[in-house]
């Protein structure tokens, strides 16, 4: 199934924009449990909710070759139908590229991936090759210190994040690059989805990051409303530390699905 076609059927079936980030905190976690066992309860306990879960690749580094099988497990365990993101934000020259693909694609075989296009076009064409996986380009991320870099003015008086969205357009040929852009900056995440309207759009920065559900649903959502990405981690997975934290994930998780679906509803 392309990478398309698997996000809009998850998103109808479970009448849900939501994506589960799975970064496995041991600062957070209940104490004594596995990387492997916690995410298994987090994706049983939310698994109807969600359209996507989205392993953040450092958290599993982190842990070395026990985090790297805890992440293998944690892939197998997610439902065949539920999309799978792997954040790793890969970026680099073209032959080390084709490595990352292979390794994401082949190796792990995640749906999508998220990739950084500082490089340019050979950094990201290894990636575009797998034709049915996703692509998500760091376009303007959630973090404060995004602006630095990305709202720098070019030449031509874009900001850089806008130069990106366009260069995503122009290099979509098969369908299968979105992008990321952060609920923390709801005029430029308005900016472009003007600029790509058709795009899918993985969109963090809600709840532990403050951004405005209601602003990100109005400025960031794609007219049919099966492109368009909802992410949260901490919110979640950490909404107790104790032995009923499956069930505070499921309660969190069903309420953040609640308010995107009330904000969808009016828009």
């Amino acid at each position: 199934m392309r990478f398309l076609d698997k996000l809009a059927a998850a998103r109808r079936k479970n009448d849900s924009l939501l994506c589960i980030g799975l970064d496995p905190d041991p600062a957070l976690m209940p104490p004594g449990i596995a990387i492997d066992d916690f995410n298994r309860s987090i994706i049983d306990a939310t698994k109807d909710l969600v359209c996507a879960y989205k392993p953040n690749l450092a958290f599993y580094e982190a842990a070395g070759n026990a985090g790297m099988a805890a992440l293998e497990k944690t892939l197998k365990h997610i439902p065949t139908d539920i999309l799978t993101i792997g954040d790793g934000k890969r970026g680099d020259i073209g032959n080390t590229a084709r490595a990352y693909a292979r390794a994401l694609f082949d190796g792990f075989g995640f749906d999508s991936i998220t990739v950084n296009p500082y490089l340019g076009y050979d950094s990201i064409e290894p990636f575009l090759r797998y034709a049915d996986r996703g692509i998500f380009l760091l376009c303007r991320t959630s973090n404060p210190g995004g602006a630095d870099f990305q709202n720098l003015r070019l030449e031509n008086g874009q900001p850089l994040y806008e130069a990106v969205a366009r260069k995503a357009l122009e290099w979509n040929k098969d369908g299968n690059i979105g992008l990321v852009a952060g609920a923390t900056n709801p005029a430029e995440l308005r900016h472009i989805r003007e600029i790509c309207p058709n795009m899918p759009i993985l969109i963090p920065g809600i709840g532990a990051q403050s951004g405005d559900l209601g602003l990100t649903v109005k400025n960031g959502v794609d007219g049919a409303t099966i492109r368009t990405i909802i992410t949260v981690s901490r919110q979640v997975l950490y909404a107790s530390s104790g032995p009923d934290f499956a069930e505070a994930a499921r309660r969190a998780a069903l309420e953040i699905r609640h308010q995107i679906n009330a904000h969808l509803a009016a828009h």
